[in-house]
C-alpha cells in the first residue's frame, strides 16, 4: 500500500514556540498497487502517484462515505494508517510518531 499523510499542525505563538498535533490526520492512498518502478510500470501514474486529481478517475478509487469507517476508501485516517503499520509489519507506531512530532518541530524551528 502506498500512501501520503496529511498532518495539521496549529501553531499558537512562536516566542515561545507553541506547537500543537492534531490527533488524526488524513491519508490518501495509490489506486494500484504498488510495485517498485521499473521500464514497464513507470507510466502507472496512479501506483506511483496518490493524488487525489490523479486517482479519482480510477476504477480502484472509492469514495469516502462515512468518517467512522475508516477502513475504506482512497482516503483514510491516520488512525487507520498506523494500525495498518502496527498489524502488517509489525512497525512501532509510538516511535514513527514521535519521530514525525520531531520533524515538525525542526522544520518550523528552521523557519
Amino acid at each position: 500500500m502506498k500512501f501520503d499523510l496529511r498532518l495539521y499542525v496549529l501553531v499558537l505563538g512562536v516566542e515561545p514556540l507553541r506547537i500543537f498535533l492534531f490527533k488524526d490526520g488524513l491519508a490518501r492512498l495509490a489506486t494500484s498497487a504498488y510495485s517498485k518502478p521499473n521500464e514497464k510500470n513507470m507510466g502507472n501514474l496512479r501506483m506511483h502517484l496518490t493524488n487525489y486529481a490523479i486517482n479519482k478517475g480510477s476504477l480502484g478509487f472509492m469514495a469516502n462515505h462515512n468518517a467512522n469507517a475508516d477502513f475504506t476508501g482512497s482516503k483514510r485516517s491516520l488512525k487507520f494508517v498506523l494500525r495498518y503499520l502496527k498489524k502488517t509489519l509489525k512497525a512501532d507506531t509510538v516511535t514513527i510518531m514521535r519521530e514525525i512530532r520531531e520533524m515538525i518541530i525542526k522544520t518550523l524551528l528552521s523557519a
